[in-house]
């Protein structure tokens, strides 16, 4: 009975030792301190890695505390990531309740290859903003793909903006001057990467896509691509996308400018918004390529051939 006495005790003794400790780490850093910091979080940043970026600026006491605290609340995935205004004075649980509630900037995700409707319903699905707005203001073709961290309550002007100020710091002076040697002006070289983008689900075959496309544009043959047809197409209620799923023969007959079928040359303009990846692609192309034509499976895999003849056996082959 005694043992028993002894252990309960000792096992109190160890409960309000760590509750002591984990109180005692959950408290703020300093409270007299009166600076903030910003404090960013990305998108699928881990647990422990926000834990360690806290811990590296002094802003928990201690990390296992913090962790245990998090866990036990089942906050983890209420952390949203973005930007916040943290200080020493905040304690762990402020700290916590600011991750989910108070993010001074947003991220926002553009994936690449889409086109600006599609940009515009996931602007609008996070700040509030009317599709329409953001389609009047959004260049097509130039609102380049990437991760940004949007301020509270933007325009969508404000996010055009960004994005194509990036296209531009991206799309460096030696590209350019690359474009130039190629004949190309930068719309052009924009619209053969948006074709690319929507082409090629691989990046090995980015180039071999673009020289083939280059080929074809410079021999004056018509291009006889899908994704240009529908691009012209636009919004499927029945599919609820923007880019019909399978193209049909009467499809291939819908007359519009951007139908590379009917008309020879580039579309008016880029049919999506291509990443850096596409558009080296275009930059590096060969128009002396030995191959005319190329097909793309159902599983992405693109297949090159030189004559008409060995497209249609690959036609018969990976399509049919």
């Amino acid at each position: 009975m005694q043992k028993i006495i002894i252990l309960t005790i000792i096992l109190a003794i160890l409960a309000l030792f760590s509750y002591v400790l984990f109180r005692e780490g959950t408290l703020p850093v300093n409270k007299q301190h009166t600076q903030s910091i910003v404090f960013t979080i990305t998108p699928g940043e881990s647990l422990d890695s926000i834990i360690n970026d806290l811990s590296k600026n002094d802003l928990i006491r201690n990390r296992l505390a913090f962790y245990m605290m998090v866990k036990q609340r089942g906050l983890e995935r209420k952390i949203q990531a973005g930007q916040f205004h943290l200080s020493q004075a905040m304690s762990a649980y402020e700290i916590v309740n600011s991750f989910m509630s108070g993010s001074i900037d947003t991220w926002l995700m553009v994936p690449e290859g889409l086109r600006k409707e599609e940009i515009a319903e996931i602007v609008n699905q996070q700040f509030g903003i009317p599709e329409s707005e953001f389609n009047s203001v959004a260049k097509e073709g130039y609102m380049f793909p990437d991760s940004y961290l949007i301020p509270t309550n933007p325009t969508a002007q404000q996010i055009a903006d960004l994005m194509m100020q990036t296209f531009e710091k991206k799309y460096t002076p030696e590209m350019r001057a690359k474009a130039i040697k190629k004949g190309y002006t930068d719309d052009e070289v924009v619209i053969l990467a948006s074709i690319v983008e929507k082409e090629a689900k691989y990046d090995i075959d980015r180039t071999g896509i673009a020289s083939v496309i280059e080929r074809r544009y410079k021999e004056n043959h018509p291009l006889q691509i899908d994704a240009t047809v529908q691009y012209a197409l636009g919004y499927q209620p029945q599919e609820k996308r923007w880019w019909k799923g399978v193209t049909t023969f009467a499809d291939l007959e819908y007359d519009s400018p951007y139908n590379t079928y009917l008309y020879t040359g580039l579309p008016p303009a880029p049919i999506s918004n291509p990443g850096l990846a596409s558009i080296q692609a275009v930059l590096n192309a060969d128009p002396n390529t030995k191959y005319q034509f190329y097909l793309s499976d159902d599983a992405g895999n693109t297949y090159f051939s030189k004559t008409y003849e060995e497209h249609q056996r690959n036609i018969e082959k990976y399509l049919k």
